[in-house]
């Protein structure tokens, strides 16, 4: 009787060692260490090496009961490089959900037109791929995404390694392709809202229109089309003489609008993963009573993710 108590005893020192959590506490209890910063600000980050002499600027909003294990939301903002606008349209629902959001500014200063931005600086021009205009990949604007985010988590105690996406115009061009040619990154879940025009996930098509003549074009296209992600557009973004809106007759195959272009990019994807007999992840989601409205698809993007 004595050897079998010492046996047990043995058992449990050995199963207190290798689970050193608090007796009573379940196991998927979330942590609820407090985030060493809070509120509304921003600061420059220029800590990856190979795009240090390019700075972002990061606008924030962190609410007040956000905790370590909080989600976060990086946000990209359009053409306007209105990082502070973005994150400013935000704040309610990051208050409402307690969702942190991140949204770094592209300056045209650093981030100069389409190409830097939109494009992701994959080409020193976008519209004229070429292995000589192949940029080395630690260059790509997509890139800095990832260290900007582990940046940000060490600056605030952040733990979460993964970080949902929310693109607007521009910024929708910039996540769709982020998710094309960065599919190792830490992104979650993506959501495209009003993209001007796309890269379509076809090997067919040149690139930017679509994936020959870039890295992808021999690549397989099973991650892409298995991915969360949801293309939103409203339903009156239909005016094909808005502004910057590009025309030629690449982009005009994907139809006259925002919303042709976005209902083409979806239901193209769709039927090209079902021709490879492909998994298909994506989402489309059409807004009544919506124009080019940032704050409106902003808001619907958070209940997509959130609610």
């Amino acid at each position: 009787m004595i050897r079998l108590y010492s046996i047990l005893a043995a058992v449990v020192l050995l199963w207190a060692c290798d689970n050193p959590k608090k007796i009573g506490q379940e196991p998927d209890e979330p942590d609820t260490t407090e985030l060493s910063l809070t509120g509304t600000g921003d600061f420059n980050f220029n800590s990856y090496s190979p795009l240090s002499d390019m700075p972002v600027r990061i606008f924030y909003h962190i609410p007040e009961k956000a905790m370590s294990h909080s989600a976060a939301l990086m946000v990209f903002h359009g053409a306007g490089r209105d990082a502070k606008e973005s994150r400013d349209a935000l704040i309610a629902k990051s208050n409402q959900f307690q969702v942190v959001i991140i949204v770094p500014e592209f300056s045209n200063e650093y981030y100069r037109g389409s190409d830097a931005y939109n494009l992701g600086n994959i080409f020193t021009d976008g519209d004229r791929p070429s292995a000589e205009t192949l940029n080395p990949e630690e260059e790509w604007t997509f890139s800095i995404i990832d260290p900007l985010f582990d940046f940000f988590r060490e600056k605030t105690g952040l733990v979460s390694d993964e970080y949902d996406v929310f693109g607007h115009s521009a910024g929708a061009q910039f996540a769709h392709r982020f998710l094309f040619f960065k599919p190792d990154a830490r992104h979650k879940r993506v959501v495209s809202a009003s993209a001007g025009w796309y890269t379509m996930p076809d090997p067919s098509v040149n690139f930017p229109y679509g994936l020959k003549k870039s890295p992808l074009e021999s690549s397989s296209l099973q991650t892409v089309f298995a991915a969360p992600l949801t293309v939103i557009v409203g339903l009156k973004d239909n005016d094909p003489n808005a502004s910057s809106l590009r025309h030629n007759s690449q982009a005009d195959a994907q139809g006259d609008d925002r919303l042709e272009r976005a209902q083409y990019f979806y239901y193209q994807s769709l039927q090209l993963a079902q021709t490879a007999n492909l998994d298909f992840g994506w989402k489309y989601q059409s807004l009544p009573n919506v124009d080019h409205d940032f704050n409106a698809t902003s808001t619907a993007a958070a209940n997509i993710l959130y609610k």
